[in-house]
């Protein structure tokens, strides 16, 4: 299924306009989710939207947005009265500034969003906007309504695109001093620190994120599986430990004698060999199974070779949001 905007509108910059529409750049639907269900009839729980006091249900028509101001005591803010105060970013993005990219700091980005010329017009002031930020090797700074609030958002060129990142405002971000001041200041020796810099220095390598592996989805899926193919769970060993670590410099020359040993990578024309990249998709679910004798037949599945890696079945499409 294609994917679905979040939010349709325009950018513009002083007099520049284009029609835009956000997509986001991220999506979970790959994720292993769980329904929650009767544990006696096997069916799903259903949620029911009632009144606090009376106990009884209340249709969609009936809800509106109150803010609590005391304990039985709320403020009815109507779907009309939010419109009224709907900003002009509801519909237009609007570049208010251009600031370095090194200035924000990580702690208010939100989530990455793709900002794409929507429809067959606009795309020469797209690529105007997009190419003078390029150029001046900043990060434009905007307003975008999502899900009716109104979020700062950075914009940068992406390939041949934009890329946009919500930002947080700054009283959603905690002071680290609140947590920071009581940590000891100890002094380190040289030895210390040059030893921990041979590990590092060991273990450094470049950013590959499709080298990533997610340990407890894999975990997930192979449960469900051998659930599914009636396959006996093994039980669980107890986790290995390092032990306490007594002595500082002990620990640190341990893990670096502990990397020496390791076994070098293969290598290939002189260089490292890389370990064979995931395929996307390659884990898939067992897909239901087909026919009457549903449960009967996946108790009667060969359980899945040892070696074999976990199924999943193809992803479905979901709303964006």
């Amino acid at each position: 299924m294609a994917p679905r905007a979040n939010w349709k509108g325009f950018l513009r910059l002083s007099l520049v306009t284009c029609p835009v529409a956000l997509y986001p750049a991220t999506s979970d639907t790959e994720k292993v989710s769980f329904n929650q269900i009767n544990r006696k009839t096997g069916h799903r729980i259903k949620y029911l939207k009632v009144d606090a006091e009376t106990g009884d249900e209340v249709t969609s028509d009936d809800i509106v947005k109150g803010y609590k101001v005391d304990t039985d005591t709320y403020i009815e803010v109507t779907k009309d009265e939010l419109d009224e105060i709907a900003l002009e970013s509801t519909h237009t993005i609007e570049i208010d500034e251009f600031v370095p990219k090194t200035d924000i700091d990580n702690r208010y980005l939100i989530r990455p969003y793709y900002l794409v010329p929507d429809g067959k017009v606009g795309h020469d002031a797209y690529a105007v906007i997009r190419e003078t930020i390029r150029s001046m090797d900043k990060v434009a700074i905007g307003r975008v309504v999502l899900t009716n609030r109104e979020h700062i958002i950075a914009l940068e060129p992406l390939d041949s695109g934009l890329m946009g990142t919500l930002l947080r405002y700054p009283y959603e971000v905690r002071s680290e001093k609140e947590y920071f001041d009581d940590i000891q200041d100890v002094k380190l020796t040289k030895d210390m620190l040059d030893l921990a810099k041979h590990i590092v220095e060991k273990k450094s390598g470049a950013f590959e994120p499709e080298l990533f592996e997610d340990h407890y989805e894999t975990a997930l899926i192979d449960l469900i599986n051998k659930k599914r193919s009636g396959v006996p769970l093994a039980a669980k060993t107890a986790p290995k430990t390092g032990g306490n670590v007594i002595n500082l410099m002990d620990a640190l020359k341990k893990s670096l004698a502990t990397e020496k040993e390791a076994a070098p990578a293969a290598k290939v024309n002189g260089k490292a060999k890389k370990p064979k990249k995931r395929v996307e998709g390659q884990r898939e679910m067992l897909l239901p199974i087909a026919g009457k004798g549903g449960k009967t037949a996946a108790a009667k599945e060969a359980p899945p070779k040892k070696a074999d890696k976990p199924v999943r079945a193809p992803a479905r499409g979901r709303k964006a949001g």
